[in-house]
């Protein structure tokens, strides 16, 4: 059935959910980028933390449980923001 539905989708120009998640850019984790970068995880944190275009999911603190933040950054911003650190850009 889900088939049927994904090759009527196609047919009638609509994009499948599949399409739409084969489009989606690399995004990397903070330790991904630091043991590419050969920076700190701080570094990395600290160098992205203000950038625009990167995905924070934050939960705030309670009484019980500390805050987190976790940050997915886009491959092309990692590339913008390592040609700003060359003075390329």
């Amino acid at each position: 059935m889900e088939l049927q539905h994904e090759l009527a989708s196609s047919a009638s120009g609509e994009r499948s959910t599949n399409a739409v998640f084969s489009d989606l850019e690399r995004h990397f984790t903070v330790a991904e980028l630091s043991k590419r970068w050969f920076f700190s995880e701080n570094t990395i944190r600290r160098l992205f933390s203000q950038e625009p275009g990167v995905v924070k999911i934050a939960r705030p603190h309670t009484r019980s449980k500390r805050g987190y933040t976790s940050m997915r950054i886009p491959e092309r911003i990692a590339e913008r923001v390592h040609r700003r650190l060359q003075g390329l850009s």
